[in-house]
């Protein structure tokens, strides 16, 4: 509860750079990556659909499955916390990718960092299976390979996704 609070203040705070209103993600990187913590969430109905999230290696240097840390820092390989608006997608070195921006202090390098959602195989289930949580990522918010396409549908571009550790 205290996690959804923050991210509708932010949704206000940041209301004028958000055009699309009715949907939000919500990553929840208290919970360690062998859960579903990345939360889409239908403002009109109330309904969520909750996916599996990697965070970036930089936040989980000993590689626990929980992050430790957030960081905004170039090179940091690190998750960032707060909100972003979800922009443009483009093809990458992870197939289909979305570009985000970060709308505070806190990430505002998100774009140079190239922080955006992506598929990869690291964040794919059969990873918790295996080593009983998910791969890191460089900071970016990566999917697992199946569910990419349902993550782009719920969210399209000018959207928000807010990061939190509460």
């Amino acid at each position: 509860p205290e996690l959804m609070q923050r991210a509708l203040a932010a949704l206000e705070q940041h209301g004028s750079r958000i055009a699309r209103r009715d949907r939000i993600a919500i990553a929840d990187f208290a919970a360690p990556s062998a859960t579903p913590r990345f939360h889409l969430v239908n403002l009109e109905d109330g309904r969520a659909t909750s996916k599996l999230v990697a965070h970036g290696s930089g936040s989980d240097p000993a590689h626990t499955g929980w992050l430790q840390r957030f960081s905004n820092q170039n090179g940091s390989n690190a998750s960032c916390e707060g909100a972003f608006v979800t922009d443009g997608y483009y093809v990458g070195k992870h197939g289909k990718s979305q570009r985000l921006m970060g709308l505070d202090a806190t990430n505002n390098n998100a774009l140079d960092r190239a922080i955006v959602v992506h598929a990869a195989w690291y964040a794919n289930p059969d990873m918790i299976d295996r080593r009983g949580m998910l791969g890191r990522s460089q900071g970016c918010f990566a999917v697992g390979e199946n569910e990419l396409a349902e993550v782009f549908e719920r969210l399209g571009p000018g959207r928000m996704i807010y990061a939190a550790k509460v």
